[in-house]
């Protein structure tokens, strides 16, 4: 019977055997684990945006509006004054310039700097290469707050607090990105590369700009991504650093209109809105380096 059964399915014109259900219960429980990660990142997303969504339209109310219970997200009326009252009455686009201005260079400078040490510390050898970088990975164990008062009195003896520079010392060369700029070029760029380069005459510098830098792209956009956020919302290095009110940065700004004896919520809100358009654009315009970067870092490690 097995035979003739055997036979008569190799017939053309045979019916074709149901598929066998074994994989139902798996490709429920597929189903399923699906719909729980899906309402889990909802939750997620809009225990993210939430705080968002009511800081925007709060920018929008009357003062006398923004508590108001229950809470209405779309503001009835909407109104520009909030607006108007935080640009006529503070300095916000002082703050707002000296903000972005610093965090930029920071960042600038700390992506060169971060990949150029961590293109040393991937394909070079020297003496003490080893301690030299066991010293900059154990500094990832120091809080900020160890060396600031340190940093603060080499800064002002050197004659070298002048808010423009100072705001950028403490981000030029994080030892994050020195190691995440070693582990990328260990794993992405092969030393037959570097060799080709040097048999056609190229010299080292000329590698690291020529070769090697294009090649760290994806990385460069995450630490860019990174350190400009580091920068930018620092709070704790302008706040020693800086005492004139006109030179500071955004969180100080919003810090005092919060602490102020009646808190300006008012000018708080619109300020914070204001002050979250240039991480967005940041994120925006890096988002695919970002991407590639961490998905790179996730595949090969």
């Amino acid at each position: 019977m097995s035979a003739v059964a055997t036979a008569r399915d190799r017939l053309p014109g045979a019916a074709t055997p149901p598929p066998a259900t074994g994989n139902r219960p798996r490709r429920r429980y597929s189903r399923t684990g699906r719909i729980l990660l899906y309402v889990t990142l909802s939750a997620l997303l809009l225990v993210f945006v939430a705080p968002m969504l009511w800081a925007l339209s709060g920018s929008f109310k009357p003062r006398g509006d923004l508590f108001e219970y229950p809470p209405n997200l779309i503001p009835s009326p909407a109104t520009l004054d909030n607006y108007r009252n935080l640009l006529d009455s503070q300095p916000f686009w002082s703050w707002f310039a000296i903000s972005v201005l610093t965090a930029a260079a920071a960042t600038a400078v700390a992506v060169f700097v971060c990949a150029l040490a961590g293109f040393a510390f991937a394909k070079y050898r020297f003496a003490g290469k080893r301690l030299l970088f066991s010293v900059m990975f154990s500094s990832l164990s120091v809080p900020f707050a160890v060396i600031l008062v340190p940093l603060f009195v080499l800064v002002v003896k050197s004659g070298l607090s002048n808010p423009w520079f100072a705001l950028t010392v403490p981000w030029v060369a994080p030892a994050f990105g020195i190691f995440m700029m070693q582990q990328y070029i260990i794993q992405s760029i092969p030393d037959e590369i570097l060799e080709s380069a040097r048999m056609d005459g190229a010299s080292e510098f000329g590698i690291f700009l020529r070769v090697v830098l294009p090649l760290l792209r994806p990385s460069l956009g995450a630490l860019a991504v990174w350190q400009f956020l580091q920068s930018y919302n620092s709070f704790m290095w302008p706040l020693v650093l800086i005492s004139n009110t006109e030179n500071y940065t955004l969180p100080l700004g919003l810090n005092i209109l919060f602490k102020a004896e009646a808190r300006q919520f008012d000018l708080v809100l619109p300020g914070a809105v204001l002050a979250s358009v240039p991480t967005i654009l940041v994120f925006l315009l890096l988002r695919k380096q970002l991407l590639e970067g961490l998905s790179a870092g996730a595949v090969k490690g």
